[in-house]
């Protein structure tokens, strides 16, 4: 089957790359200024010699706590703690996710206010419906984890025994794809799968992606295209089944599942988290927050917490995840604008 593609989305989530997600689970404003200039080499490994272990640093996490971007901050920054003269996690929820990271971009920008960034930083900015916020008012400092989009349907559905399967019954059949809501992250790795397989679907909007599992379960809908960790307890109950997922490789966790490139469909679609503070921070603040907090990521105690919740370490350094964000505003822009949800 001749593979087709779906821009650079390849590239953006291979490597260690890659979700949003994801609620629950900086000095003067930053609204039109580019990235600073200088090296940018955040990630980049070089200690130039700031010394932030007498810094007080606030998390700054756009959504409510007991999410799972609050569970993979909250994670983060207890690992990071011996770094740092303190280090604390603020909930800021509001407007998708806008609210908060809106507020981490216009804040000091010491490195004492760090954002958890989301997806969400582009699929709102495609949409049109961020609040004046755009990437390019941040920074970023890393990626920490990504999850991608797992194409689950109910165990004993004897019609999709395949990804392949699932599609061509899609071309003359209303296949029902329920996702955690309207314009959200899932709504939209469906639609990429359709339009990479020529196809399409009836996209079925909930608040929050438990609600539309809730119904897959029921057999109200036909499938989901949500994480794994979303669906994982339902698989191994073996209520549901996965098909493909939409990443470079297998998941270590579902290691019998194929991707959707190996199926023949080149797309690779998810939600990711990672770091970002605001653009016009210097680039030693920056160099020295990646150093920190790819240690704080690398540890035992962060990768035990992460495999026990299902999450995926997956680490970008900064430029990479900048260039990254710009490619996914690119192809989240087509998208909406396909799926006739742009605002404005």
């Amino acid at each position: 089957m001749k593979m087709k593609k779906i821009t650079a989305l390849a590239l953006a989530l291979a490597m260690a790359l890659s979700l949003t997600a994801c609620g629950g689970n900086n000095n003067a404003p930053a609204n039109s200024n580019p990235p600073a200039g200088g090296s940018n080499a955040a990630g980049s490994g070089d200690n130039s010699g700031v010394d932030l272990s007498n810094l007080s640093v606030t998390c700054i996490v756009p959504y409510d706590a007991g999410g799972g971007t609050d569970a993979v901050m909250r994670g983060l920054a207890d690992a990071a703690k011996g770094s740092f003269k303190n280090i604390t996690v603020e909930n800021r929820s509001g407007a998708g996710g806008a609210t908060g990271m809106l507020y981490g971009a216009q804040a000091k920008n010491d490195g004492s206010i760090v954002t958890m960034i989301t997806v969400e930083l582009a699929t709102l900015e495609a949409m049109g419906n961020n609040a004046g916020l755009t990437y390019t008012q941040f920074k970023p400092i890393m990626m920490v984890n990504s999850a991608a989009s797992a194409i689950t349907v109910k165990a004993d559905d004897d019609r999709f025994n395949s990804l392949e399967d699932f599609i061509e019954y899609s071309k003359t059949n209303k296949v029902q794809v329920g996702n955690s809501g309207i314009g959200a992250i899932w709504h939209l790795a469906a639609a990429g799968l359709a339009k990479t397989a020529g196809t399409e679907f009836n996209h079925v909007g909930y608040d929050g992606a438990n609600g539309a599992i809730t119904d897959l379960l029921g057999g109200h809908i036909d499938a989901v295209a949500v994480s794994y960790a979303e669906v994982n307890s339902f698989v191994q109950s073996g209520d549901l089944k996965v098909l493909a997922v939409m990443a470079n490789d297998r998941l270590e966790a579902i290691p019998n599942v194929p991707t959707c490139k190996e199926c023949g469909y080149d797309c690779v679609l998810g939600t990711w988290r990672g770091l970002g503070v605001p653009a016009s921070t210097p680039d030693e603040v920056v160099d020295e927050l990646y150093r920190i907090f790819s240690e704080a990521a690398d540890s035992d105690a962060f990768k035990e917490f992460m495999a026990n919740t299902n999450n995926v370490i997956d680490i970008m350094d900064g430029p990479s995840f900048n260039t990254m964000i710009g490619e996914q505003l690119e192809l989240y822009t087509g998208l909406v604008e396909d799926l006739g949800l742009k605002i404005g």
